[in-house]
Parts: structure tokens; sequence; C-alpha cells
């Protein structure tokens, strides 16, 4: 047994929390428990649940220059996330029973746990990709993005219902390629915002509102990845569908993409400062229900191209929850409510019931930190294989130890052994 005594918990109640680290489980909680043989003093400290971070790309099979299962899970628990959900744009893409198994396979390096995403193609089969412990089906891309996985309508519609059938959310990648400014094409090479202003927000707003149409015609749990306007959250809130905002649409800009040029392009691309300031409103009063990375990295020598040639994507996992927790310590979200998007809300969501909160009974994936203490972010003291980030210099507040199922993976800088397992499992 261990407890950890005299935590501060999101609701700002003091507690006590006992492990049972033979089942990985949280055993009590409550005040002045009866100490275990061993004992961590909280005392000033801030006591999490561990984040989960539904949208990644660990980059494995295919390409592990960029990341791999052991980097991409280190990164994630030096940032304090405990439970990943891995997309299925790599190579092979995970369409079926096969590069599921080989992904699968991959992933038994983690150090954190995982759940695995099933992608669509034309070739996809999902008698073969649904026979597996798969965690949700998508991204579901709607227009081209990292992988080349964009699909018609048509398809959409026939995955959605396949989907339905076994009870899968569906997370959507919305952006209607049609409403793409074909016009943006003529700039220079060297204009990092002419991305954005080609990927632009009507295309998001549209795609989501015909993805949402849909989901209801079919009776389907939709999930909206990464919604970087103010419009197509409101569509997807208005019609049921959840959906997630990346740390990057939150806190960045168009007008950052004069420092950070082809290494601030993504899918969909960053919006304009207002509507930034709108989509933050929208994260802090409820109306969206996570924040998910979108980790996406590729290596320096990638984005060191023209801003149509740069791939898109950016690294995440690692800063989310550094990132969200200075907004706390500053005053702008509550502890309560980073909990709800990073860890309460997910599990919700994705169906995880033994994760993300802190109660007798639930997984031990946890996360201690220091609310005072905050630090610059810098790339080169970070973990994932791309070695780089796009918050360079901003402050965040990271964790000291971070625990999944009561194994301490990360403390002081130190990473424990590999304990991930896919949580469908």
């Amino acid at each position: 047994m261990l407890t950890i005594r005299n935590a501060t918990l999101a609701d700002g109640s003091k507690r006590d929390v006992r492990i049972d680290t033979d089942a990985g489980r949280i055993s009590a909680v409550g005040s002045s428990l009866t100490e275990s043989s061993e004992v961590i003093d909280a005392t000033g400290k801030l006591l999490l649940p561990g984040a989960i971070d539904a949208h990644v790309h660990f980059r494995q099979p295919g390409f592990s220059h960029k990341e791999t299962w052991e980097t991409g899970s280190k990164s994630a628990a030096a940032g304090g996330v405990t439970t990943v959900v891995d997309q299925p744009n790599t190579n092979p893409p995970t369409i079926d029973g096969d590069s599921f198994d080989e992904k699968a396979e991959l992933a038994t390096a983690s150090y954190i746990d995982y759940g695995i995403n099933g992608g669509v193609t034309p070739e996809w089969q999902p008698e073969s990709l649904f026979d597996r412990p798969v965690l949700a089906l998508g991204e579901v891309f709607l227009a081209d993005s990292t992988g080349e996985m964009g699909i018609e309508e048509e398809l959409f519609r026939e995955a959605v219902e396949r989907a339905t059938e076994d009870y899968l959310v569906v997370t959507v990648h919305a952006e209607d390629a049609d409403l793409f400014n074909e016009d943006a094409k003529s700039r220079n090479d060297d204009d990092a915002d002419a991305w954005s202003a080609y990927r632009t927000a009507a295309a998001e707003a549209a795609a989501v509102e015909r993805a949402c149409e849909i989901g209801e015609e079919i009776g389907a749990r939709l999930h909206i990845a990464h919604t970087s306007t103010p419009k197509g959250i409101d569509a997807a809130h208005e019609i049921g569908a959840t959906c997630e905002v990346t740390p990057h649409h939150l806190f960045l800009s168009r007008d950052d993409l004069d420092e950070l040029g082809t290494f601030g392009r993504m899918n969909p691309p960053l919006r304009s400062e207002k509507r930034r300031e709108e989509v933050f409103a929208r994260v802090a009063d409820g109306t969206v229900d996570m924040i998910a990375t979108d980790h996406a990295p590729h290596t320096r020598e990638e984005k060191n191209a023209s801003i149509w040639d740069a791939p898109s994507g950016v690294p995440g996992v690692e800063t989310m929850l550094p990132l969200l927790l200075e907004e706390a310590r500053k005053g702008t979200l509550s502890y309560d409510r980073v909990a709800d998007l990073t860890a309460r809300n997910p599990s919700k969501v994705f169906g995880l019931p033994r994760k993300g909160r802190i109660e007798e009974g639930r997984m031990a994936d946890l996360v201690l930190v220091d609310p005072d203490e905050s630090r610059e972010i810098r790339g080169d003291e970070l973990h994932s294989n791309c070695g780089w980030t796009p918050f360079e210099g901003r402050m965040g507040v990271f964790p000291e130890l971070t625990m999944v199922r009561g194994n301490i993976v990360f403390e002081d800088d130190e990473f424990g052994d590999p304990v991930g397992e896919n949580v469908r499992e």
C-alpha cells in the first residue's frame, strides 16, 4: 500500500489518497487515513487525475524518425498524461486487423496506457478491424491531412453506420476541401500565414455541420477533433456531438506565425486572434468537452521547408497539462475545469469508467505538481523525438510525479518502467 498524504485536489479539498499498488487502484480517499508502509507527503502540492490525451500521433509504424511509442509515451508521462489515444494515419494505416496487430505490438513499449483507433480508407476492412480491441473509429478524415486518408461523404456515411452498429465513438477531422481558398496558393513560399488563408475557417464550420447532420440521422456518437473556430464548436455543441480543442488553437493564433514560420503549420491551421479568444471563452465556460493535443511531431529538417512543402503538425503531449496549469495558476481557468478538460470528460466520452477521477475503486492514474512552480518551456528539455515545441519560452507548471495504475512512471526527471496497457483489453 501507498498513501499520498495531505494532497490538495482539483476542487480545493485536502485529502489523503491510499493506493493498492498490487491492484493499481485507489482504495480510499479521505482525511487522516491510516498510513501505510509507503507515504508521499503532498503538503502544499496539487494531486490531479492523470490526463487522458484523446488525440495523438505516435507515428509508429512507418515514421519512427519522428516519434516512437517509447519516446512519445515518455514525453506524455513527463507532461502528466497517463493515457493516450493513437490515431490511424501511420504506415500502414490502421484500417484492418493485421495493421492493428502491427501497431499493437509496437505499443507494448509504452510507458503509459493507450487506446488504438481504427481508420477508414476505401481499402479498409471493418470486419477484421472491429474484431480487435479498437477504442474508437477515427480520426476519420473529411479532407486530406498527413497520411492522405481523406474520404468522400458516401464512404463517411457507411463508416459511421458501421461504427454505430458496434457502439463505437467516431472521431472526425472536419474540413471541407471544396471551401479551401485556392487563391491563397499564389502567395509567396515564405508567407507562413498562407496556410491559414488557404484552409479557411468556413471550411471547418461547414464540415462540422455536415458531419453532425449525418451523425444525427444515423444516431451516431460523433466526436469532432481539433475544433479551431467558434462556429465549429457551436455547431458540434448544438447538435449534441462532443468536441476537443488543441493547446495550439487555444494559445496560438495567426499573430504568432511571423515567429513560428512553417513550424506553425498544422491542420486545421491557426486562426485569427479574435477567433482564438472566442475559442478560449468556450473552453472556459464548458462548451468545449476536452483539450486534446493532436500531438503530431515532425523533425526540424522536415518542417524547415516552404509553407507549401512543410508537413502539417506540431508536438504537444508533454506541454498540454503544464500550459493549462499555468492558466489555472494565473486564475484564467480553475483547477477543477482543467481536471474536467483533461481527465473527467475524456474518460466519459470514450468509455473509460475506471479512469479520469480520484475516487475509490478508480485506477491510480495520478499526477502530483507544485502549483506555484512555473518554468519556461524549452524544446531541448522535452522528451519527444522531434526535439522542438511551438510553445518555446512560454510558461508551464510541470509534474513532479506521474503514476499509471499505481506505478510511478515519472518522478524528478527520471522514468520508471514501461507499464502501458491497451485500455480496451
